[in-house]
């Protein structure tokens, strides 16, 4: 029910961000998007110094460091021989031509721009997995509400492209909810910490491409989060 409940609440973010973004002149949706841009780097950062840092005897140290280098170098060449973006590409534009969108010209920056926003993070795994587990919905809940106004700015400034990143969300999170419901709680405190960490630095690089407008292929560096989860 948690992944259902999340589908919904980024379908009703899309639907109004539609009906919001109608009133907003061009240069106030650019400026809505900067500074959604913005608040996603700020959650990165958090989420990342939240597992980086820690304090010993009133001094803070670093953790993780190589771990985090080799996940993004190995996770990153992995994608990219793998041509992860390539595919969510492809996914894109046959959902366009499904859809009837052939003449929006930016439905497929929208589809990936928001599922890689969405899909990515710890939220989506560890809710999941507790939704698989425990039957506990609260995380992916709570992940729903953030996915609300993620979408809803989003789409009100890229257009209808990011609802269908709900699709994406359905089988990401519906399959970990299935396989733990199956396999029972297999991931451990550290595991969890690791993925954490790897994914608010991926989550950071979408908030790079929303505001200056660049092209990092996100996508194609999300095998780094299965690389962190199973470094020991």
């Amino acid at each position: 029910m948690g992944t259902l409940i999340n589908v919904a609440m980024i379908i009703l973010g899309g639907v109004c961000g539609l009906l919001f973004g109608k009133k907003l002149k061009p240069q106030i949706q650019e400026a809505i998007m900067i500074a959604n841009g913005i608040a996603v780097m700020i959650l990165a950062i958090g989420g990342v110094m939240s597992n980086m840092l820690s304090a010993e005897g009133g001094v803070l140290t670093q953790n993780g460091t190589m771990m985090m280098i080799v996940s993004l170098a190995a996770g990153t060449l992995i994608g990219e021989l793998l041509h992860i973006h390539s595919g969510i590409e492809k996914f894109g534009e046959w959902l366009k031509n499904k859809t009837g969108n052939q003449k929006d010209s930016a439905f497929l920056n929208a589809f990936i721009t928001a599922t890689c926003t969405v899909c990515i993070g710890a939220m989506a795994v560890v809710g999941s997995i507790q939704d698989g587990v425990m039957s506990d919905h609260s995380t992916l809940m709570a992940k729903g509400i953030l996915d609300f106004v993620i979408i809803l700015v989003l789409t009100a400034t890229m257009g209808k492209g990011c609802i269908f990143s709900a699709i994406p969300v359905l089988l990401f999170q519906g399959t970990i909810t299935f396989i733990a419901h199956l396999a029972g709680s297999f991931m451990t405190d550290t595991a969890l910490s690791h993925l954490s960490y790897v994914g608010n630095i991926l989550i950071f690089c979408v908030g790079i491409n929303l505001v200056w407008k660049k092209e990092i292929k996100v996508a194609n560096m999300l095998p780094a989060i299965v690389i962190a989860a199973l470094w020991p």
